[in-house]
């Protein structure tokens, strides 16, 4: 598998196969189906969604179980991580590779990316971008670390692997026939259902 960026190698190595294991506790699903009735409240039925860097798919899991009959479908680079995907979806439904090399052709109710933004070279942003904008009918849902102007942070050790800054904004301004629906913020002391001091924002296609 070939990549443009040293940020693709970081997630389909080593790295990205430890944070499958850090990410597989019970008390993530809950608090991603606290965020996903809270995200989709405005949004009425939906039939079909893809997530742009599943992991394991508990984001998948957890919108599932909002939205039982929805077909879901994903983006993963890392190879332990869509092994573990396919237990959740069906394999024909994952695009196993990144997501710059993913090549959208078709188009679902909802395009879902959720702290994958934070980690993409800045350069290839303007190509997620269009990546989610043409894999969407109606909706894109993001949800990521939020700076109102970009930043670089140290992650885990590593430099030049985590990005902050406003990514819907950027959308917002890259195309024009989208909308601002809905927005909030999960804090990290949520005595429920903690995040990581994550911002979603909800775009709608006029």
């Amino acid at each position: 598998m070939e990549f443009k960026t040293e940020q693709e190698q970081f997630w389909n190595g080593e790295f990205g196969d430890e944070y499958v294991d850090r990410n597989t506790k019970e008390i993530y699903l809950a608090a991603d189906i606290a965020l996903f009735a809270k995200a989709f409240q405005r949004t009425g039925k939906m039939d079909s969604i893809i997530e742009f860097g599943a992991n394991i798919g508990l984001n998948l899991m957890a919108i599932k179980l909002l939205f039982p009959t929805i077909e879901i479908n994903a983006i993963e680079i890392n190879e332990k991580a869509s092994t573990e995907l396919e237990k959740v979806i069906p394999n024909a439904n994952i695009f196993k590779g990144s997501i710059l090399n993913y090549e959208p052709k078709n188009k679902y109710d909802v395009a879902l990316i959720k702290g994958v933004l934070i980690h993409i070279n800045p350069d290839m942003l303007p190509a997620v971008y269009e990546k989610l904008y043409l894999s969407s009918k109606k909706y894109i849902l993001i949800c990521e670390y939020y700076n109102p102007v970009p930043v670089t942070i140290a992650y885990r050790g590593h430099s030049e692997r985590l990005y902050k800054r406003d990514f819907a904004g950027e959308m917002l301004d890259l195309y024009p026939d989208l909308r601002l629906v809905d927005y909030g913020f999960i804090y990290h002391r949520d005595p429920h259902f903690p995040q990581d001091d994550a911002t979603w924002f909800l775009l709608e296609k006029r």
